[in-house]
C-alpha cells in the first residue's frame, strides 16, 4: 500500500469518523466522544507507520497494535474496514448481539485487532509484553498502544511505565490522547494527571508533546520515536474530543451516547461537508 501524507491522510480519518459515527448511530449504543478525538493518531498509524497485511492479519512479523481504551472500538473498526481487513459494512454490525463486532474490541474474532481491551489500564501492560517479546525472540516488529487520558488514573499504567523502561523497549511507541474529558466530567476535575510530559520523563520515557490532529506532528513524532535508542517513547497527542463533529466537540456528554436521528443527520452532514471540501468537490 501506497503511504498517505498530508490531505490524503485528513480525507482518510473523515471517512472514518463518517463511519465510526454511522455505526454507533446505528446502533444506538457506543463511544464517539473518544473514536473522534484519536482518529487522526489512528488513521496515521494504519495508513502510514504499520508494517501490516490485511490478508494476513496473523502474520507472525507485523506490527502489533492495543488499543488500551477499548470502548473506542468504533474508531479501531473503522479504520481497519479502510484498511482493507474486512468490508466496511462490518462496522455497522456493531454492538449487535449477532455480529463479533462487540463493543469492545475482540482479538478472537475480528481481523486486525490485536489484543482485547476494555479493562482500562490493562492494554499498555499487554503492550510492553508484546514488545519484550520481540526483544527476547529478536523480532524487528514494533508496537504501539493507544491510551485515553482517564485511563491513566489507573495504577497498572506505571506499572507498565516502568516495565516498559526497565527492559529499554525502544520498540515500543505508545500515546496517550489528551482530550481532557471523560465519563464523569473534566479529567482535571475527576483525577488530575497533568504533568504527564513530566511524569512520563520520570518513569524514563522518552516524552513527545504534539496537537493530535495535526498529521505532519504525528509523522514526525513517530520517526522521532523509531530513531529513539534504549528507552520507549510516549506521544502526548493534544486532541479535541468529538472532534470533527461540532455539537460533540469539548463535550463530555458525548463521552458514550449514541446521536438520535436529527443529531446523526447533522454529524453525517458537517463530515461530508468536510469530505467534500478535502476532495475539491
Amino acid at each position: 500500500m501506497e503511504k498517505l501524507y498530508g490531505k490524503d491522510l485528513a480525507i482518510m480519518a473523515t471517512k472514518a469518523r463518517l463511519l465510526a459515527v454511522s455505526a454507533v448511530h446505528n446502533a444506538s449504543s457506543g463511544h464517539p466522544g473518544g473514536s473522534m478525538s484519536c482518529m487522526d493518531a489512528l488513521t496515521t498509524l494504519y495508513f502510514n507507520e504499520l508494517n501490516i497485511d490485511p490478508a494476513n492479519p496473523t502474520w507472525e512479523d507485523r506490527d502489533r497494535f492495543v488499543l488500551s481504551k477499548g470502548h473506542c472500538a468504533p474508531a479501531l473498526y473503522s479504520v481497519l474496514a479502510l484498511r482493507g481487513f474486512y468490508p466496511q459494512e462490518k462496522v455497522m454490525e456493531l454492538r449487535s448481539i449477532k455480529s463479533h463486532m462487540s463493543g469492545h474490541p475482540d482479538m478472537r474474532h475480528v481481523p486486525g485487532v490485536d489484543m482485547s481491551t476494555g479493562s482500562l489500564g490493562q492494554g499498555l501492560s499487554a503492550a510492553v509484553g508484546m514488545a519484550l517479546a520481540a526483544k527476547t525472540t529478536g523480532k524487528t516488529y514494533r508496537t504501539y498502544a493507544i491510551c485515553g487520558d482517564g485511563e491513566i488514573a489507573e495504577g497498572q499504567i506505571w506499572e507498565a511505565a516502568m516495565a516498559a523502561a526497565k527492559w529499554k523497549l525502544d520498540n515500543l511507541c505508545a500515546f496517550v490522547d489528551v482530550n481532557g474529558l471523560q465519563i464523569d466530567g473534566r479529567t482535571a476535575d475527576v483525577m488530575p494527571s497533568e504533568p504527564l510530559d513530566k511524569k512520563f520523563e520520570a518513569f524514563n520515557w522518552h516524552v513527545i508533546k504534539i496537537d493530535g490532529h495535526d498529521y505532519d506532528a504525528i509523522l514526525n513524532a513517530l520517526k522521532e520515536a523509531r530513531e529513539t535508542k534504549g528507552q520507549p517513547t510516549m506521544i502526548i497527542l493534544c486532541t479535541t474530543k468529538g472532534k470533527g463533529i461540532s455539537f460533540m466537540e469539548g463535550q463530555a456528554g458525548w463521552h458514550g451516547k449514541a446521536p438520535n436521528d436529527e443529531q446523526y443527520a447533522q454529524a453525517k452532514a458537517e463530515l461530508e461537508a468536510r469530505l467534500n471540501e478535502l476532495e475539491g468537490k
